[in-house]
């Protein structure tokens, strides 16, 4: 009877692990569709996985580091034979989201991103610092093992390094957004076609952005403003997940604005178009929750007061917040 008991608890636990690690090896493939190799290394300019392992470590706790270490072995086993060094390169994936995920709790990180300490954190923590262990580890195990030569240690860390941060900057926000969906109520028509309006135009203005042998690329900036001002990190994440996917299929094949470039030179305008994105997005979005926020507890304040006005003061209901010609 005890036994079936801890099977009935460890069954939910099991099924959290196993399908993380589906997820992590089926965005892995997403992401390598647009790998380039670098002194004989696969690395990819995004890479989805960590972002959803930092995400699912965020939300669902440190017990599903298994589901990041055998998401790892399978994306591993699909490119190429098992080797000693595996042990190493699925250390590195598992520690970086775990580190990065203590480091923020440490510092108090809410995921609802609704601080700009919040969206800091994140990038400052999560990605830049915490992704430092799975390029150095990776990379370094891939010296050893004799895969990569010396001479291409320090191009490979970089791009992994990159790759990483990319997916936490651009996947994580994403995700921890989603989680604060709720069913639509009562929401004007207006803000449908907003959204709407704002969706299409973000599609044609980063298709011709991308598409054009002119650096057009910071026409992209002002409809991230717009989806981060108007629906926070809910509206302008996906923007940016958007603007990275599109912007990589164009660098890799040295088309648009990264036409003649070398691949270091395509990398690099990249990342900083992705880089600059992602930022402006998640801090700009999280200055405007966090001013929300702060009227919304304003607001709550002041009808605390004119409650206790009113008490003090019976029929003075003049008083009271907001005035009842502005409701």
């Amino acid at each position: 009877m005890v036994r079936t008991e801890e099977l009935r608890r460890l069954a939910p636990a099991v099924l959290t692990i196993l399908v993380l690690a589906g997820v992590y090896y089926a965005s892995a493939r997403i992401g390598l569709m647009e790998q380039v190799v670098i002194a004989g290394a696969q690395v990819t300019p995004l890479w989805p996985p960590t972002g959803i392992a930092l995400a699912s470590l965020l939300l669902l706790g440190l017990r599903t580091w298994p589901g990041i270490a055998l998401g790892t072995l399978l994306v591993v086993a699909s490119i190429s034979d098992l080797q000693p060094s595996v042990i190493g390169i699925m250390t590195g994936n598992t520690l970086a989201p775990v580190c990065a995920c203590w480091m923020l709790r440490k510092v108090g990180f809410r995921p609802a991103l609704d601080r700009l300490r919040d969206g800091v954190a994140l990038v400052a923590l999560g990605a830049f610092a915490g992704m430092l262990i799975s390029a150095t580890v990776g990379t370094g195990t891939l010296l050893l093992s004799g895969v990569l030569p010396a001479g291409g240690f320090w191009k490979t860390w970089a791009a992994w390094w990159v790759g990483d941060a990319m997916g936490v900057l651009v996947v994580t926000p994403l995700l921890l957004a989603c989680r604060t969906l709720s069913r639509p109520r009562d929401v004007p028509g207006y803000r449908w076609a907003e959204a709407a309006i704002l969706l299409a135009g973000s599609v044609g203005v980063t298709y011709v952005a991308v598409s054009s042998e002119l650096s057009l690329l910071f026409l992209v900036f002002p409809l991230i403003v717009w989806a981060a001002l108007r629906f926070q990190l809910v509206g302008a994440a996906p923007i940016v997940l958007l603007v990275s996917v599109l912007a990589i299929t164009v660098a890799n094949g040295r088309r648009g604005p990264f036409q003649g470039q070398s691949l270091l030179e395509a990398m690099i305008n990249l990342q900083a178009l992705n880089a600059s994105a992602a930022l402006t997005a998640l801090l700009l979005s999280a200055i405007i929750a966090e001013q929300y926020s702060v009227r919304r507890k304003i607001e709550y304040a002041c009808r605390e007061l004119a409650e206790v006005v009113d008490r003090l003061a019976p029929g003075e209901t003049r008083r009271r917040w907001p005035p009842e010609s502005d409701r």
